[in-house]
């Protein structure tokens, strides 16, 4: 019958539509972690750089100071930070850097002043990258979140039409043929089924239980 098959297309659709909603809601949340997870791997590398040269220009200078494992343990530091460029402001800070922290391990305190200096830019590049990089992933989220609603809507507005269809074409024809055979079945003969706008399977359906009733009348 063409209505069963209608019926069948129909709830493939919403199963349809479920799937993708699903599926979106699951490529929304995949998106979302390795961003942050982006954020927190490559920006925090060069801000733990950065970190350890200060604490190595802090501990460095003193009689007892062992100054030769401070600058190496500056110098790892500050290679670790090279290799891990991904803003591009980073290289001249890095530079600067490199160009003023021999001369802060040998107590120059102008070179001192701006190799913190520049650490400490290089720790606001990476902080406003990383802040950066969230905002980015929040919109993704959102926009995400909001796609999500929209199929969740239209899935709704699917769902609402077809049970409209279901009823004007399923049910009520069927609630028809129930209240005419029980019509006729406590003494009201005279009763047929009647509708109009109907699926062609039910008015053919209409049609042979009118005769199957005009039969059984005469």
């Amino acid at each position: 019958m063409k209505l069963a098959q209608n019926v069948r297309v129909g709830a493939w659709i919403l199963i349809g539509l479920n799937l993708m909603m699903a599926l979106g809601s699951i490529w929304v949340f995949i998106r979302m972690a390795p961003a942050i997870e982006r954020i927190i791997d490559r920006n925090e590398r060069s801000l733990q750089a950065g970190e350890e040269m200060l604490a190595s220009l802090a501990m460095a200078g003193g009689k007892d100071a062992d100054n030769g494992s401070r600058l190496k343990s500056f110098a790892d530091a500050l290679t670790r930070a090279r290799g891990n460029i991904t803003e591009n402001e980073e290289p001249l800070a890095l530079d600067s850097i490199t160009m003023n922290y021999p001369g802060a391990f040998r107590g120059d305190g102008d070179a001192g002043g701006r190799t913190i200096a520049y650490i400490v830019r290089l720790g606001d590049i990476n902080r406003a990258a990383m802040v950066n990089a969230d905002r980015r992933a929040r919109q993704v989220g959102n926009a995400g979140a909001w796609g999500v609603v929209f199929m969740a809507s239209s899935l709704f507005l699917v769902g609402m039409l077809f049970l409209r269809g279901l009823k004007r074409n399923l049910i009520q024809p069927f609630e028809e043929v129930h209240s005419v055979v029980t019509a006729f079945r406590n003494g009201d003969t005279m009763r047929r089924c009647t509708g109009t706008n109907l699926p062609k399977d039910f008015a053919t359906v209409f049609r042979d239980v009118n005769e199957l009733l005009d039969r059984l009348e005469a």
